[in-house]
C-alpha cells in the first residue's frame, strides 16, 4: 500500500496528462492507494464547491486510516528522534507519516520534509519509477 500525500494529489489534478496523474492512475487501478484522513480532508478543503460532491465520491472508495493513540505514541517518539538530529517536522505531516508506518507502507509526496523523514528512517518513501 502506498499513501499518497496531498502535493501528489494537487499535481494529478492540475495535470491529468502528467507523470504524477498517470503513476497515481496506475497506483489506483491496483489498489494500492491508502489515504490518511487528514490528506483527505486537506483535498476536501482546497477543492471548489462544485468538485467536492465528485471528490468525496472518489476519495470515499479509498481505504481511509485515522489516529488512534499508538498514533500519537509513535509520532511523539519520532519528534523526540527528530528533535535529537536536529529535525522538525508539521504535525500533518507527522500524523501521515505515522498512518502510513502503523500499515507498513511507503508515503509517495513530493514535499521534501518526507524525504528528511525518510532520511531519518521514520518513513519509507515512495518514487515515481524509472522509465
Amino acid at each position: 500500500m502506498i499513501f499518497v500525500d496531498t502535493s501528489v494529489w494537487v499535481a494529478s489534478f492540475r495535470s491529468a496528462s502528467g507523470e504524477e496523474a498517470r503513476h497515481l492512475t496506475a497506483l489506483l487501478d491496483l489498489d494500492l492507494v491508502g489515504l490518511a484522513a487528514p490528506v483527505r480532508v486537506e483535498i476536501l478543503a482546497g477543492a471548489s464547491i462544485a468538485d467536492r460532491i465528485r471528490l468525496r465520491r472518489t476519495l470515499s472508495a479509498l481505504p481511509t486510516f485515522y489516529p488512534s493513540l499508538p498514533t500519537w505514541e509513535t509520532i511523539d517518539g519520532w519528534v523526540d528522534r527528530a528533535g535529537a538530529a536536529g529535525e522538525h517536522f508539521g504535525a500533518l505531516d507527522l500524523l501521515i507519516g505515522a498512518l502510513a508506518a502503523e500499515q507498513n507502507a511507503a508515503v509517495w509526496s513530493l514535499d521534501s520534509d518526507f524525504r528528511r523523514m525518510a532520511r531519518l528512517g521514520l518513513v519509507e518513501q515512495h518514487h515515481l519509477p524509472k522509465p
